[in-house]
């Protein structure tokens, strides 16, 4: 999806400098796929995490998405993951709250986030491209995953915790 007019708003306003704004990452789960033969990973989990492989950088992330004005996290996670997937998830919880370093992008803007995570289950849908920021979309077991960004390992890590509680930083 491209820049939301919120964002387009206010950068004509205050231009390429720095912005902090909500995001959030949805952390999908699922069990692993039927009738594929799978082995369980080192750490013995054969659940899937859905990915997204970026189409600016290449890297597979968590789908993830800047919550709109208004919006609620858990409903901006449901929305990205829709969008971005074209697979119905729905929360289970909060995994977690940080923020992130300040980000620049190729056109010189500059943002920074308040990361909000949280542990999505798989409803349905086929995982395939939903956007034109993503190039690839899979299903990956826990025990084999592509290398992730640190924030995106992080936030995998806080929603895999089995605990009620959210993971906050200090």
């Amino acid at each position: 999806m491209p820049t939301p007019e919120f964002i387009l708003a206010l950068r004509e306003k205050i231009g390429r400098d720095s912005l902090w704004l909500p995001g959030c990452k949805a952390v999908v789960l699922r069990p692993a796929a039927r009738g594929e033969a799978r082995e369980a990973g080192p750490t013995g989990d054969e659940r899937e995490v859905l990915l997204v492989k970026r189409a600016d950088n290449g890297r597979w992330t968590l789908p993830a998405g800047i919550i709109e004005p208004g919006e609620e996290p858990a409903a901006t996670a449901v929305r990205e993951t829709l969008e971005e997937t074209g697979v119905r998830c729905a929360p289970r919880r909060l995994a977690g709250v940080g923020t992130t370093t300040e980000v620049t992008y190729p056109n010189g803007d500059r943002a920074q986030y308040l990361d909000v995570v949280m542990l999505m289950d798989y409803v349905s849908g086929e995982a395939r491209v939903g956007d034109e920021e993503n190039t690839d979309v899979g299903w990956f077991r826990l025990g084999a995953l592509p290398d992730l960004p640190p924030l995106h390992a992080r936030a995998l890590g806080w929603a895999l915790e089995e605990t009620p509680e959210a993971r906050v930083l200090p």
